[in-house]
């Protein structure tokens, strides 16, 4: 949590011309379609433009100070298989606040690994008060994050808006009913602390995303919802984009020892770091399961890593 927790069908008509000797009267040219114009959304609220300048001005101290970083880690941010073993653990292990109690922290005790065991099927929903041009933009960085993580992970992630079950909320605070209802529809009988969360958003909470578990295995992710505030200015959407839906597939706390990483709350990163990725690919691995403690992995991940790194 950052600050806090096409299908495309083509229809092709052929037309035959038939030849004859005879003349021919050449039909009257069908009427135009009247031409389908798509609303401008309304002008946004005081209270949305109030919050646009406020992030506006964030992302702007936060590259003032040489945050934000997009370039994956680097010479200056070198890190060890301990520290990869350390990190995984506190990263997938723990928790950063306590499940279905809103902003409450956890209790800091260990717990079991989680992760998918479906195919991931992400869906982007924008509010009525998202303008086209950041629907198109916000929807291709969605396609191709999604791309570039089942590349990482070789697990079945894609964008898909036929029967999804990872939804994308890109909403602004005008569309904050909006956002409570697609909520509801999406996990009827959500618990009201979620939904108190979203209803109540602090300013500080720039985004977020909650998983939901199967219900014959607590470990199994079935469903996942991130929220995504539009008033982001682009590089923070980006680090929201990046962060919320790695963390949906299981990386789901945060550490200030992660570096380079996106899983820690000093904003330095904003897009996926080179650790971020040995994380997720440790996670997917078929030898990891769902429901493993953080003791019963160890030797699985200290395996894992030393084959990344050493001879095979």
């Amino acid at each position: 949590m950052r600050g806090f927790w096409q299908r495309r069908q083509t229809l092709l008509a052929a037309g035959l011309l038939g030849l004859s000797a005879c003349t021919t009267v050449p039909p009257a040219p069908a009427p135009r379609p009247d031409p389908v114009i798509t609303p401008a959304p309304p002008a946004p609220s005081a209270q949305s433009q109030k919050l646009a300048r406020y992030y506006g001005r964030l992302q702007g101290n936060l590259l003032t100070q040489g945050l934000l970083r997009t370039d994956g880690g680097g010479v200056d941010t070198p890190y060890t298989d301990t520290d990869l073993l350390r990190n995984f653990e506190q990263i997938v292990f723990y928790d950063e606040y306590a499940p279905d109690n809103g902003f409450k922290r956890s209790d800091g005790k260990s717990g079991a690994l989680r992760k998918w065991t479906a195919p991931v099927r992400l869906s982007v929903e924008f509010g009525a008060s998202v303008p086209k041009e950041q629907r198109e933009t916000d929807a291709a960085l969605v396609n191709s994050y999604t791309a570039r993580l089942a590349g990482i992970t070789k697990y079945p992630i894609t964008t898909t808006a036929r029967n999804p079950n990872f939804h994308v909320l890109i909403m602004g605070e005008d569309d904050r009913a909006e956002a409570l209802t697609r909520i509801q529809q999406i996990v009827p009988g959500i618990d009201p602390a979620s939904l108190t969360v979203i209803r109540n958003l602090p300013r500080a909470t720039e985004c977020l995303v909650m998983a939901f578990s199967s219900v014959d295995n607590k470990y199994s992710y079935r469903r996942a919802i991130a929220f995504i505030r539009a008033e982001h200015p682009p590089l923070l959407r980006q680090a929201c984009v990046h962060e919320e839906i790695a963390q949906g597939l299981g990386l789901a706390n945060d550490s200030p020892r992660a570096r380079p990483s996106i899983f820690n709350d000093d904003n330095e990163f904003a897009w996926l770091t080179s650790q971020d990725e040995e994380m997720l690919r440790l996670l997917y691995n078929p030898a990891l399961s769902p429901g493993m403690t953080a003791a019963e992995a160890r030797p699985i991940l200290q395996r894992l890593i030393l084959g990344r790194s050493g001879p095979s």
